[in-house]
């Protein structure tokens, strides 16, 4: 089948919500918070993407991640590029991105024991709509009040530097290893291509376009998989339903029909750039 509506997946975190957005059910009462919703094709379990949404009412840890090179040296598939879009923001959110100034090795491992880390970073305002692309090597933390769609890399490997004294193992040796503790330089991406059209990321590891609502075919070349994320809107792919908060992989020729208002986001591998 060329398109494939995925499965959700719950993912409990001590910084999650108990409260979700949008067209997510909220967690029974009493249950634990529910921090992320990942999506997953049955059977496929290394894919080369993951598309998750976050919900958070805490910071979540002070972390970094490899690229595919400083993985493969520690027997990982993969490191983890990965980019957010903001879709609801508390009036006081936040991003950390990267440090104020270039912080040595010695002092970044420092500042993680004594967590004078947090005073070291950029923390920047956020609200819905903004968007940011995060390469491996930067050092970052989301923060509370926060709903996003994060496309990654499918890798967790995360190595956690300071997490605000809660009970979790952190990973410093590592972590600092592969930190980049230097000002983080916003991504320029190509912009529009088409009046329906963005990209928002062309990078090495995966492609994310904006798409507009309507009608279009996409021709995937054979053996790629792309994932379509409604972000606002529904419509009907190869005589599937879909709506906002759900997920889809394509593969083949699909066709594609929208709401006129939609607002879709289109990921696949970075080696290509898809027509249609």
């Amino acid at each position: 089948m060329p398109a494939t509506l995925l499965a959700t997946h719950r993912v409990e975190k001590p910084w999650g919500r108990h409260r979700l957005w949008g067209p997510f059910r909220d967690p029974p009462a009493g249950g634990e918070p529910v921090g992320e919703v990942w999506f997953q094709a049955p059977g496929d379990s290394q894919p080369d993407l993951l598309i998750k949404y976050l919900f958070t009412s805490e910071k979540l840890s002070v972390q970094v991640h490899p690229d595919d090179e400083q993985a493969h040296a520690r027997g990982l598939p993969r490191g983890k590029d990965e980019c957010w879009l903001i879709l609801d923001a508390a009036p006081d959110a936040t991003i950390a991105l990267g440090t104020k100034e270039p912080v040595d090795k010695v002092a970044l491992r420092q500042a993680a024991l004594d967590g004078s880390i947090e005073q070291l970073l950029d923390w920047k305002p956020v609200k819905a709509g903004d968007f940011f692309y995060v390469p491996s090597g930067t050092v970052h933390a989301i923060g509370a009040g926060l709903t996003l769609i994060e496309v990654q890399q499918n890798s967790e490997t995360t190595y956690r530097l300071y997490d605000y004294g809660r009970p979790r193992e952190l990973y410093l040796d590592d972590g600092v290893a592969v930190a980049d503790a230097s000002p983080y330089v916003p991504y320029a991406s190509p912009g529009r291509v088409a009046d329906d059209r963005t990209i928002l990321v062309e990078g090495p590891k995966f492609i994310l376009e904006r798409l507009g609502g309507g009608a279009r075919t996409l021709s995937l070349p054979e053996d790629t998989t792309a994932w379509l994320i409604p972000v606002s809107g529904g419509g009907v792919i190869d005589n599937i339903p879909f709506r906002a908060g759900e997920c889809l992989t394509l593969a083949g020729t699909t066709r594609i029909d929208a709401n006129a208002t939609a607002d879709l986001l289109l990921a696949y591998p970075g080696d290509r750039r898809l027509h249609g």
